[in-house]
């Protein structure tokens, strides 16, 4: 009778990269992707917290948003390099050499309708890129503007409106498992 022997599959890149505008459900899909995978979850925007010791939305106040997606593409090259799932920051498409980075990786685009979108981030205040006279005129311009980046570097896109969570994960996990 043979031996049974386990391999260890190790990763050196992310299983999956998400990407997507906020409130679009990433870091949930991430989490519960990476949970189900038993695989780390790499958020970009807290790679940027840790490393910069301040959140996310300060450090983008505070340095304005050409050198924060300078800055945030160090930290998707470093999220990029780690196996796992990827959860990218919503604008870290703007950034030409972000955009670079994610050639040869599995990205799923999880999207969401503006007025969803707007729903899920009326409260929001940790998002300066979201603040604006009129947050709901700036949501869909930020759509607007946003989506042929992530149609140009996505593989797969994931709709997440009127979805239960569990509904998506088990979507991206078939396109995980059909590669």
């Amino acid at each position: 009778m043979a031996e049974s022997t386990s391999v260890k599959v190790v990763h050196t890149r992310p299983r999956v990269v998400l990407v997507g505008p906020p409130g679009a459900g990433k870091s949930t899909i991430g989490r519960r992707l990476a949970s189900a995978l038993n695989l780390p979850l790499v958020d970009s925007d807290l790679l940027i917290e840790a490393g910069e010791g301040k959140p996310c939305g300060q450090v983008y106040a505070e340095r304005g948003e050409e050198a924060f997606r300078e800055l945030e593409a160090a930290y998707v090259a470093e999220a990029l390099a780690s196996g796992g799932i990827a959860s990218l920051g919503g604008g870290a498409v703007l950034n030409s050499a972000t955009r670079q980075l994610l050639a040869n990786h599995t990205v799923v685009w999880i999207d969401v309708t503006a007025e969803e979108g707007i729903r899920r981030t009326a409260n929001e205040t940790t998002r300066p890129v979201l603040a604006a006279a009129d947050p709901a005129q700036h949501y869909r311009d930020l759509l607007a503007t946003r989506e042929p980046f992530y149609r140009e570097v996505s593989d797969y896109r994931v709709r997440t409106d009127e979805r239960p969570p569990q509904r998506v994960v088990a979507e991206v996990l078939g396109i995980i498992e059909a590669q």
